[in-house]
């Protein structure tokens, strides 16, 4: 598998990264191993994806109440959680909901489309992983300068098919690069992979 292309420049961003975010490595690492990474809805799914081989778990589920306990499980099978954080319900569009995750859950990383809450997660130590929807130019000029402001360890592009596009993407910037959405069979993870972006994520418990 095609491992992450970086320049000089980002290698040196990645390094200082690795230091405090250990996991980080780890991510990158164990992808390059099995690239897709298992996206979990609820429960039933979620003890599928703890028995599977996979490292790596999104987390697309749960509330204030239950988040604790879903990444708990996930720790515990020795995997490494990523919360997609504005789909957790009763935690609000603010900064301070990454607080929350980092003093009450064990979680690893935070994804998120918002930029305060991918500023707050770098802030804190997080694994940042910020989503983009590539419907239209001006989403894809809003990769760019996203990037460059808030600086996420990881960017995820929406849809996973679209090949030229992520290729495009990877040409603009140095950012490692996962790709999810719509993924249905196993031509859409190799056509992404093959595109640039070193993992794929899916709900698609077919292909994990």
């Amino acid at each position: 598998m095609k491992k992450v292309v970086v320049n000089k420049k980002s290698k040196t961003i990645n390094k200082l990264r690795y230091i405090n975010k250990p996991n980080l490595e780890e991510l990158i690492i164990d992808s390059n191993k099995k690239p897709v990474i298992p996206a979990v809805k609820d429960d039933k799914w979620l003890k599928k994806c703890l028995i599977s081989d996979c490292k790596i778990v999104y987390v697309l589920y749960g509330n204030i109440c239950t988040i604790a306990s879903i990444v708990q499980q996930i720790k515990d099978a020795g995997k490494i959680a990523l919360v997609h954080i504005d789909l957790i319900e009763g935690l609000s569009s603010k900064s301070i909901c990454v607080d929350f995750l980092k003093k009450y859950t064990r979680t690893d990383g935070i994804i998120s489309t918002r930029p305060q809450i991918i500023a707050r997660a770098n802030a804190l130590g997080f694994i940042s992983i910020q989503r983009f929807f590539l419907l239209d130019a001006r989403n894809y000029d809003n990769v760019k300068k996203h990037v460059r402001e808030n600086s996420p360890d990881i960017i995820e592009v929406m849809p996973a098919g679209l090949f030229k596009m992520i290729s495009y993407v990877l040409e603009e910037i140095d950012t490692p690069l996962i790709a999810s959405g719509l993924v249905l069979d196993h031509c859409d993870v190799s056509g992404a992979i093959k595109a640039g972006a070193f993992a794929v994520s899916t709900t698609n418990c077919d292909l994990w």
